[in-house]
């Protein structure tokens, strides 16, 4: 069955200003990257959008710099320029290995860095074609009274798959939005909600600009559980920082996606230079396990990504802890 996109207008502003000028003016505009999300949303009828802001040709979004002190990223970036940066890929190993596991070279090629940021959440009952959800009374994140995936509960469980929001988050990241009011600058931890039909904490005419970090994380990994080795979202991913602390132990920045509607950040002990490790490893596992609630979103099983994504995170642990006392 061929799905067409709906008629809409197309409008191109040069400054940011001007975007969110012409997102205030129409409840029905929506901001446009990359598109690799949105126009396939919009194919499937999921996106009621009459105005496309289309924002590649804003060119503060476009700006990407690294110093001593900071690393500040323009949500218009492509993944792929993100990618091919040497000193990213040493400073930040955790979101380089985020942002080349993303989809394809292709897909990378237009896919923004803001985009990745406030990608949909995903659900096996949401992400179908017009008809078969209409078979199925739609659901709750979209026309529907009824989360499919937890009847009894009144909150839509599509979990949120970006791969690059846990690493930035493990980097302690923090995320720039423009609006009407102005300027606001808010940790990028803080800047989703565990509801899968409203996970964004973003005002309709407010735009994603920039996503900063303050300082370097090289040793850092990202990780993540696909059906296949290239081109999935995570059914479950994790980034992982260790940094050395001045008594010789280890402190651990975590963040996990794929599981739940909102990223979650694992607050870890810190590893004491006299702790025993296995003991350490062991609670972390547990604690993984206990902190994430993959539901039946995937046609994976939901108790298959919470072991799995609790064993990658010992694993990465473990071996950035390693790395980092040599």
């Amino acid at each position: 069955m061929v799905e067409i996109l709906p008629n809409f207008k197309l409008v191109r502003p040069k400054t940011v200003e001007q975007a969110v000028a012409m997102l205030a003016r129409s409840e029905s505009a929506k901001l446009c990257a990359g598109g690799t999300d949105l126009i396939v949303n919009m194919r499937h009828g999921l996106s009621d959008v009459h105005t496309l802001v289309e924002i590649s040709q804003i060119n503060e979004m476009q700006e990407l710099d690294l110093d001593d002190d900071r690393l500040r990223i323009g949500a218009g970036v492509t993944l792929n320029e993100l990618a091919r940066s040497n000193e990213i890929a040493k400073s930040f190993p955790a979101i380089h290995q985020a942002c080349v596991a993303i989809a394809s070279p292709n897909h990378r090629n237009c896919a923004t860095v803001g985009g990745n940021l406030c990608l949909d959440t995903r659900c096996l009952f949401y992400n179908q074609s017009h008809w078969w959800r209409k078979s199925n009374d739609y659901c709750l994140k979209y026309r529907g009274t009824i989360c499919h995936v937890a009847p009894k509960g009144n909150r839509c469980r599509a979990a949120f798959a970006g791969d690059l929001a846990p690493a930035l988050i493990a980097c302690r990241a923090d995320i720039e939005i423009t609006g009407p009011q102005g300027k606001r600058v808010i940790a990028l931890k803080d800047f989703y909600r565990e509801d899968g039909a409203d996970h964004l904490k973003l005002n309709s005419d407010e735009i994603v600009t920039a996503v900063s970090v303050k300082s370097t994380a090289q040793n850092s990994a990202y990780k993540k559980i696909t059906v296949r080795g290239a081109l999935d979202f995570p059914l479950a991913g994790v980034a992982v920082v260790c940094n050395q602390t001045p008594d010789d132990g280890r402190s651990f920045s975590i963040a996990i996606t794929g599981t739940n509607s909102s990223p979650v950040v694992i607050d870890v002990p810190e590893l004491k230079k006299d702790d025993n490790r296995q003991d350490f490893f062991s609670a972390l596992g547990n604690l993984v396990k206990k902190s994430v609630s993959p539901q039946r979103t995937t046609t994976i099983a939901a108790h298959y990504r919470r072991l799995s994504i609790a064993a990658i995170t010992v694993r990465l642990a473990k071996t950035l802890s390693d790395e980092g006392s040599k």
